[in-house]
């Protein structure tokens, strides 16, 4: 079991990997699609808000999902679903074609994150969990990365609806491996037979948890605001950021492969690091709270460079600005992503909270989307002003995550948390003499 535990984070990586590579193929393909559509900018960030819309409001509802039925069944659905309308948008022919293709991809990969972080909750213990979290959501950037080079290629080579068909077929590759592979962990949530995350809670208080009763916590609200400004800067990588490179750059689709990989490469260790940093300061003394904010609100500060990308004519120190902001991203997403775990008052609703964080922050992605395609309207195709406002809501993130967010701990229920009223609830205790939740 304790082997086992590598092999499912591995397929989770794989799994958002495969996720990013369909949801961002058709910022690579924007470009080729303008043309045989004839359609400008504002059109064309209509099609892409399309994805979030649905990907955002199915977040709560597939979380509900992965809770009840677990995510060994709820993730090969969801890549499932997915998977099947990539291939399908190779048949759009028009602009309600597509933007329906796109609503339709979003069902279901609203389903990878809430997944995959109820996967690591019941595999990982707390001290652990940020670093295994910062390998899967690694993912994203991994998948981004590839997306570029890869879809660039197959459109140079076969056309974009190629592109669409191919990536599509990913995911029915990770479906078989997955059934092949995945055995569920012994009781349901133990990474081993001495490590015990923690046993389920009497029933009745499993079910008397209401997700009302959630959105009384000032937590939450924290944590949707944060994400949400996380992500605002995040989704202009994966959707307007290869037509940045293209149209105010100059990048070919060649450079687009090669260099505009690099803000992506970079993310990729970015999120590695501050998982190890977070789960490090937890083991060494820091309280749960300390180590997971100082991570969270250090990378959203540090993010903010995104604005001075805007702001340079040199190329390389425009790629280094873009690099450090990705990267800084996935340092802060590595604890953002551990905090579901972290603060889910039975083990029933890690998947919840993680819907209902994700639901937020992908409203940013419908906000990022249309915003940059309206102000490139306005502005006669300048970045500017989206770019210099992205660096504005990375500042918000991390004041929404020092000050709104409060004590990383088991939100309460009632009168004391559930760790607190359920003693069999083993959530770490031994970690270190001060590390109080």
């Amino acid at each position: 079991m304790r082997k086992m535990r590598w092999v499912v984070l591995f397929l989770c990586f794989l799994a958002v990997a495969i996720n990013y590579i369909d949801r961002a193929n058709l910022a690579v393909a924007a470009p080729q699609i303008e043309k045989e559509l004839g359609i400008g900018p504002a059109q064309m960030g209509f099609i892409m808000s399309g994805f979030f819309w649905t990907y955002a409001l199915m977040q709560m509802p597939f979380g509900w999902f992965v809770d009840r039925v677990g995510a060994r069944i709820a993730l090969p659905i969801a890549v499932g679903w997915w998977s099947l309308f990539t291939a399908a948008t190779a048949g759009a022919s028009s602009v309600a074609a597509m933007f329906g293709y796109r609503l339709l991809l979003g069902v279901g990969e609203a389903g990878a994150y809430p997944a995959c972080a109820k996967l690591v909750s019941q595999w990982f213990k707390p001290r652990e969990r940020a670093l295994a979290t910062g390998i899967f959501d690694s993912g994203a950037r991994v998948g981004s990365a590839l997306s570029i080079p890869l879809v660039a290629l197959i459109i140079d080579t076969l056309g974009w609806k190629a592109a669409f068909i191919i990536t599509g077929l990913f995911g029915a590759v990770w479906i078989l491996g997955w059934v092949v592979i995945y055995r569920s962990p012994a009781h349901g949530d133990m990474t081993g037979e001495k490590d015990v995350v923690h046993a389920a809670p009497a029933e009745d208080a499993q079910n008397n948890v209401t997700w009302a009763s959630l959105f009384r916590h000032r937590t939450l609200w924290g944590m949707m605001l944060g994400f949400f400004c996380l992500n605002f800067t995040n989704y202009f990588f994966i959707t307007w950021f290869p037509s940045y490179l293209v149209q105010t750059r100059g990048f070919s689709l060649k450079s687009l492969g090669t260099l505009g990989m690099i803000p992506a490469l970079m993310a990729i260790p970015g999120g590695w690091i501050g998982g190890f940093v977070s789960d490090t300061l937890y083991r060494r003394g820091w309280s749960l709270t300390a180590a997971r904010k100082t991570c969270m609100v250090g990378g959203m500060l540090v993010s903010s460079a995104i604005t001075l990308s805007a702001l340079t004519s040199n190329l390389y120190l425009m790629l280094a600005c873009f690099g450090i902001s990705y990267a800084s991203l996935a340092f802060a997403g590595a604890s953002v992503w551990s905090l579901p775990g972290d603060v889910a008052p039975t083990p029933r609703h890690v998947a919840s909270i993680s819907g209902i964080q994700n639901f937020a922050s992908n409203l940013a992605g419908i906000v990022i989307t249309t915003f940059t395609g309206v102000m490139l309207s306005l502005t006669k195709g300048s970045f500017t002003i989206p770019l210099v406002v992205a660096g504005g809501f990375c500042l918000l993130g991390a004041f929404s995550y020092l000050v709104i967010v409060g004590k990383i701990e088991p939100l309460q229920v009632g009168s004391a948390p559930i760790a607190a009223r359920y003693p069999s609830l083993d959530i770490d205790r031994d970690s270190s003499p001060t590390s109080a939740r």
